[in-house]
């Protein structure tokens, strides 16, 4: 028996979670081939563009769309641009998937949760459904994030958004926070951070692994028109994270700091609490993603990220 070999095309290849899934895909045995697309390759913002780039696409294959705009801060004065890859570009997106058939998943963020602590601190995360009709996230980006969930699920029930969050690779030269920290120890005697943010840092390499497990499996019941949350397990502030990165490289973790939030004031307010809870991720039948600690020792370890 002949088993075909789908195709998972990857929009937003070049950037850190398209580059790891393309690293997990080379090193497994998963009937999918990646068929990477970069900004080189088409503009998200442009439905023509769009089109063409999937122009070959068939009721089999699979769209996993990582493009994203991403600055925080930087989206608070642009929203036109925050708008146009956050939100116009998953409605062309599931426009072509929903026309040929195919399944697009797509990637979201913590940030579509208004981050209030008192409302979840007692449980072990946010779960899906926990983001209501009169739900206001605090940023442009997570408002933009939030309805482009909603453009994607309104355009094709049977899509699938997948919501991870403090997204890091662990290389020193990385622009994500452990990078930044493997830097800064090694610019300064010690380093201030904030331990009044709580969240769940995430290996790109492991949500990489799990979202290619999801793909693998195809379109379930569990799966089909789902929201689901993919981080590391556990929770950390940003200083506990910090301190942690330091231990690692084998720095003295009392060189970093706890300060708080009101101590580094952003133009984008962050969330005090954005958990996510693994919950939703195992009841599809998904492999849990491991604790952060376990994680993070392996980012820093691995070859050539000394």
């Amino acid at each position: 028996m002949v088993t075909m070999t789908r195709r998972l095309f990857v929009t937003g290849a070049a950037g850190q979670l398209g580059t790891a899934v393309q690293q997990v895909a080379s090193r497994g045995d998963a009937p999918l081939t990646v068929t990477p697309l970069t900004s080189a390759d088409f503009d998200i913002a442009d439905s023509e563009s769009v089109r063409s780039a999937l122009s070959g696409l068939s009721a089999d294959d699979i769209v996993l769309n990582c493009v994203a705009y991403t600055d925080v801060d930087g989206a608070e004065e642009d929203h036109s641009g925050a708008h146009a890859v956050n939100v116009d570009g998953p409605a062309h997106l599931v426009r072509v998937t929903k026309e040929k058939g195919a399944w697009l998943i797509h990637i979201s963020t913590d940030y579509v949760f208004s981050g209030t602590p008192p409302r979840v601190a007692d449980v072990e995360g946010y779960e899906p459904g926990d983001v209501g009709p009169d739900d206001t996230p605090a940023t442009v980006y997570g408002r933009t994030k939030l309805r482009g969930e909603n453009v994607v699920l309104r355009g094709d029930p049977s899509s699938t958004i997948v919501r991870t969050a403090w997204l890091y690779t662990g290389g020193p030269d990385a622009r994500d926070f452990v990078g930044t920290m493997r830097r800064l120890e090694a610019q300064r005697d010690a380093v201030n951070v904030v331990s009044d943010q709580t969240g769940s840092p995430t290996y790109a390499r492991d949500l990489a692994t799990g979202l290619l497990e999801l793909a693998g499996r195809g379109r379930t019941a569990e799966t089909t028109g789902s929201v689901l949350h993919a981080t590391n397990a556990g929770r950390a502030t940003w200083f506990e994270l910090a301190a942690q990165v330091f231990a690692e490289i084998g720095a003295d973790p009392a060189r970093v700091h706890p300060c708080t939030t009101a101590d580094f004031p952003r133009p984008a307010p962050r969330p005090a609490y954005s958990v996510l809870s693994g919950r939703s991720w195992a009841a599809a039948g998904l492999t849990p993603l491991r604790d952060w600690r376990e994680a993070l020792h392996e980012a820093i370890g691995e070859p050539g990220r000394g």
